[in-house]
């Protein structure tokens, strides 16, 4: 029976193994679920939210722990881990102030009877399917609104991911989210696809690859099940010529190796006027063999491993690649000697339509950087990729900055920041991103039941 590991990308060493659910155990994690649906959706919202406020007192008492045990399992350096843990626990809190009043009743317009009224209502057991790039902000995104709301949740996390997914169940635990309303399963693909097509599940929601992303729509579909997906992502960043080049060549450079570049929102394609492209490419460069690689337990390392050793070298098959098909190497672009799963930051210029490089999305410490001969350029190739999760646009004049930033077809577009996620805010994609939303008013409307009741005289 395949296993569930903790292996220490710093190292290479495997720490911990967890077992697998068991396949007769499918039915009973199926019914349990089921069963605590009705007095899970019967608690009152004030209770509910309350028991989410005590879930974020808990990510802060709990925030070095937490932080150190993401560390050891996929490499995120201390601060960024820390940081992550403190917008988990947000997330949680903005819910618990925001849930109850977006689950009350709407007034409509009677439109000729006495009332028209809309209610929010949960529709049951939910499946997620949970990545390894942020272990706890991933699960928060889902996990808070529909707690919330009143559904029952089946979490099967990211196979590298247990020890976190165990502390996560543990905390909304003992905050008071029952046994049965929050289970954590180290369950298979395949199990999690039986679930999906079981009537007693009303919906799942993934974030992660397209491939896998694909396979759980098409379940879902099939059995007429609500999904809602985030999947990859290849943002483009549009510096303006009326920049502040260098501040913002550090800016961008800092970004794009927060997590070891790990993240499906990271401004990966980089495009800025032809005219300053090398010395942005300069700075970017000098940022990049600047920084600090190493064990992320070490508060004076800014860039962590990458996640295993397979995804490290997976990241630089796709360097070596685009450097065959002719894409100029600018700095890194090799493993680091040692254990570990290490890689020097890397930067690539020349990379041309022809190339893979050029539409697929390279989830690590890589940065691609175009040269554009005018913003119409810039706005046509940082559309000309099957991705659409975010993108961004620097510059001094706001006013035509927001103008490009509203020519870019993404779910999410920023104007001097890239990549801002915050519990108010809507996250998610267009195209081969996925669709759906998360956060904000706008995740908490994703699997309820917005139930008309209508009222007329008899």
């Amino acid at each position: 029976m395949a296993l569930y590991t903790t292996t220490n990308p710093t190292t290479g060493r495997t720490d911990k193994e967890f077992t697998t659910l068991g396949d007769g155990e499918v039915e009973q994690v199926l019914e349990r679920s089921h069963a605590a649906f009705a007095p899970w959706r019967a608690t009152a919202a004030t209770e509910r939210a309350a028991i989410l406020e005590r879930v974020a007192d808990a990510y802060d008492a709990r925030s070095q722990e937490l932080a150190e045990l993401i560390a050891v399992e996929m490499g995120k350096p201390l601060r960024q881990a820390r940081g992550e843990v403190k917008l988990s626990g947000s997330i949680y809190r903005w819910y618990a102030t925001h849930g109850p009043e977006l689950l009350e009743a709407e007034q409509l317009d009677p439109q000729g009877a006495q009332e028209s009224l809309v209610q929010t209502a949960p529709i049951g057991p939910l499946v997620g399917v949970m990545p390894w790039n942020y272990p706890y902000y991933q699960v928060a995104r889902f996990v808070a609104p529909n707690l919330m709301a009143g559904n029952t949740i089946i979490l099967k996390h990211a196979e590298i991911c247990a020890g976190s997914a165990e502390a996560i169940a543990e905390i909304l635990h003992e905050a008071g989210v029952p046994r049965d309303a929050y289970i954590n399963v180290f369950a298979s693909h395949e199990q999690i696809a039986d679930m999906i097509a079981d009537p007693r599940v009303r919906g799942v929601s993934l974030t992660g690859s397209e491939r896998a992303g694909a396979a759980v729509a098409e379940t879902a579909a099939k059995h007429l099940k609500k999904s809602v997906l985030e999947l990859g992502g290849s943002d483009p960043l549009i510096v303006l010529d009326d920049a502040e080049l260098e501040q913002v060549a550090r800016t961008v450079a800092t970004a794009r190796l927060s997590n070891a570049g790990q993240a499906c929102n990271s401004p990966k394609r980089i495009i800025v006027p032809s005219t300053q492209l090398e010395a942005f490419v300069a700075t970017v460069v000098e940022t990049f063999e600047a920084a600090t690689v190493g064990d992320p337990l070490d508060k004076s390392v800014d860039v962590g491993p990458l996640s295993s050793i397979s995804a490290r070298d997976g990241v630089l098959e796709q360097v070596e690649t685009a450097v065959r098909q002719g894409a100029t190497l600018r700095t890194g672009g090799k493993a680091i000697a040692g254990e570990g799963a290490f890689m020097q930051p890397t930067v690539l210029t020349g990379v041309t339509p022809e190339m893979d490089a050029y539409a697929e999305e390279i989830f690590g410490p890589v940065a691609v950087i175009y040269g554009a001969d005018s913003e119409d350029a810039a706005v046509q190739l940082a559309n000309d990729v099957p991705f659409g999760l975010s993108g961004s646009v620097w510059g001094s004049d706001l006013e035509h900055a927001k103008d490009i930033a509203d020519r870019l077809e993404v779910g999410m577009a920023y104007v001097n920041e890239h990549g801002t996620t915050l519990p108010g805010l809507p996250f998610g994609g267009v195209k081969r991103s996925g669709f759906g939303r998360e956060l904000g008013r706008w995740g908490m409307g994703e699997f309820v039941n917005t139930r008309l009741r209508r009222t007329s005289a008899s």
